[in-house]
């Protein structure tokens, strides 16, 4: 890196390419030019991830690098290179920054105006127009963990080159990664070959190493069809602490929440749902209504539908308890929220 600052001080943007051991079709490639400043090369071009063939090609010729996706530049040289290449962008990105407030060390921008910010890469909106790119060889050793075949190759592997994860157990497995983060599952793979399996705790996928690649297109069909875990973690974090479900059906949902010691939900209240409430770990400050109450473990608590109530942790330890939610409609939207330390809306 340190090798770049020269060229980034004089107004060059700065990228670093990775000496390629292979050819890679899931990267994108730098082309280098001539040398601009000591060990720094005029970057000539960006090219799109290429097909098996071309990949060969760039391999074996030295001008052709890994793309990293690392930038060094100077921040007036961004900001001006943003303005030239992609006004529009900028239009729109300066409202949500005007707009944005500060709290627990956090800037949040403009909701509403960052719902209008274009849907598009830095290096398409920015970098593949800009004419001032130099770049800095890397030639150590670097992996992009974007595929499950980079976790395979960069994950401690067995005599047959299996790599077993969590509670993971492989039987007369050849070069497979079986990975569970599941406790309660136990992923057992018999007499596999080039396999990837993973379980989670609400989904689980099964390809060949081959295909890995192709996961996008799942979640593409699994956002078709209206699927959560497209759109979704099985455990949501918030300021608070976080939550994850357990159990759904058409009236209920069950959902172990935890709270960090100090934090608080937002006061609020729900159109279509009650809740009860079971502290298993902790001391929970309980606001339902007008009446504030400390539950303990092994006791519980009930809010009424359309009740204004808060969950509070005010002791040193971790609050859990599990949640118990019942009605017609659970989604996270039916919030309507009255105050909130995090200044969520």
């Amino acid at each position: 890196m340190l090798r770049g600052v020269p060229a980034a001080e004089d107004g060059q943007i700065v990228t670093f390419g990775i000496a390629p051991t292979r050819a890679e079709t899931g990267y994108g490639w730098l082309e280098c030019g001539a040398e601009t400043h000591p060990g720094v090369e005029r970057l000539s071009r960006f090219i799109e991830k290429p097909d098996l063939a071309r990949a060969s090609r760039l391999l074996a010729d030295p001008r052709y690098l890994w793309n990293a996706g690392l930038f060094l530049v100077r921040a007036d040289v961004l900001l001006a290179a943003a303005r030239l290449h992609a006004p529009d962008l900028m239009r729109a990105v300066e409202p949500a920054l005007a707009g944005a407030r500060t709290d627990l060390g956090f800037t949040r921008l403009d909701a509403g105006a960052w719902s209008d910010v274009p849907a598009i890469s830095i290096d398409h909106a920015i970098m593949e127009k800009a004419a001032n790119l130099s770049v800095v060889r890397y030639a150590g050793h670097w992996t992009d963990l974007g595929s499950w075949v980079a976790v395979l190759s960069e994950s401690p592997r067995d005599v047959a080159g299996n790599a077993l994860q969590g509670t993971a157990t492989g039987i007369d497995c050849e070069n497979t990664l079986l990975l569970s983060d599941n406790p309660g599952i136990e992923l057992v793979g018999i007499g596999l070959r080039n396999l990837v399996a993973v379980a989670t705790r609400d989904a689980v996928l099964v390809a060949d190493l081959d295909a890995a690649q192709s996961v996008r297109l799942a979640v593409d069909q699994l956002r078709a069809k209206g699927a959560a875990q497209a759109t979704g973690f099985a455990r949501d974090h918030r300021p608070w602490g976080w939550f994850e479900t357990l159990a759904a059906g058409e009236h209920f949902q069950v959902k172990r929440i935890h709270v960090h010691p100090g934090a608080a939900l937002s006061l609020q209240s729900h159109r279509f749902r009650a809740e009860h409430w079971v502290v298993v770990e902790g001391t929970a400050r309980v606001t339902v209504g007008d009446s504030v109450r400390d539950v303990a473990e092994n006791q519980s608590i009930y809010v009424p539908l359309g009740a204004v109530h808060r969950l509070e942790n005010a002791g040193t330890v971790p609050v859990v308890l599990i949640e118990v939610q019942t009605g017609t409609y659970f989604g996270e939207d039916d919030i309507t929220r009255y105050e909130d330390r995090y200044a969520r809306d």
